[in-house]
């Protein structure tokens, strides 16, 4: 991948909250920053290329989780703010592309849905069968605890219900609404349909879901190295350059050289 120039990092500093005067530290703070980036990763360090949760709880470019995650200050401070957040229902929040714990914007969940999500008429085909299990569940309880779910749904082990969550949430069906840790530790899951109605519902074709998204991360970063924003999102090089062209064509970005694009000023 091409080695950013120094300028640009500076700006993903300010953006992307790595600086110590604008480290966050409130559930609002949180959101605020997602509705500013578009989307953002919950709890992973500075080795992804995209801003997260966790890094702007560092307020520096170089957050390493540690080892011992459970006695780190700042990696429980982002873990809290993960639970408030997802709790207040602001921003959308679930294990999306990639399958990694991310936060978007409601204004982005058409497109992220355009090109993740699973259509009502797709999802028997589609999804698994014990992923259609908690669906059926959570279409006549609307919202329940993981283990009342895996009783529920009659699937007998958790590490199968923990993978039929993981792809309901991929494919933007499901998402948790809150962690419980007394009695003892749980998430509450429903439907994203029933957190985000307008945004889920909303129909986008493919091709203007990956540009808007290519623009969200072009805005976030301000340049995008040859195959960045493909690797973030999960998408074929060939998809997001289409995007990136789409963007150039319209006069939102410029073309630098191949695969590299930067926000035209």
């Amino acid at each position: 991948m091409t080695e950013l120039p120094e300028e640009i990092e500076c700006v993903r500093d300010r953006k992307w909250r790595r600086e110590e005067i604008l480290k966050i530290e409130t559930a609002a703070e949180v959101e605020a920053m997602v509705e500013d980036l578009g989307f953002c990763l919950a709890l992973t360090d500075s080795r992804t290329n995209l801003p997260s949760v966790y890094v702007a709880v560092c307020g520096r470019r170089d957050a390493h989780a540690p080892r011992n995650v459970q006695k780190d200050y700042e990696m429980s401070l982002a873990w809290t703010l993960k639970d408030e957040v997802m709790q207040r229902g602001k921003i959308y929040y679930s294990k999306l592309c990639k399958g990694r714990a991310m936060f978007v914007a409601p204004r982005l969940v058409p497109f992220f849905n355009a090109i993740w999500g699973v259509r009502k008429n797709q999802e028997k085909s589609a999804l698994s069968d014990d992923a259609n299990r908690i669906l059926k569940v959570l279409r006549k309880e609307w919202e329940m605890g993981t283990s009342d779910l895996r009783a529920e749904s009659r699937i007998e082990s958790r590490q199968k219900l923990t993978k039929a969550l993981d792809e309901l949430q991929r494919a933007m069906k499901v998402v948790p609404q809150e962690c419980l840790y007394h009695p003892t530790f749980t998430y509450i899951w429903t439907l994203a349909e029933a957190r985000f109605p307008k945004e889920t519902a909303k129909k986008v074709v493919r091709q203007d879901a990956v540009k808007e998204i290519a623009r969200s991360f072009l805005q976030m970063g301000e340049m995008t190295a040859r195959g960045e924003f493909a690797k973030a999102v999960g998408l074929t090089r060939v998809e997001a350059g289409k995007a990136n062209h789409a963007l150039v064509k319209e006069g939102f970005a410029e073309r630098l050289s191949v695969g590299v694009y930067k926000v035209k000023r």
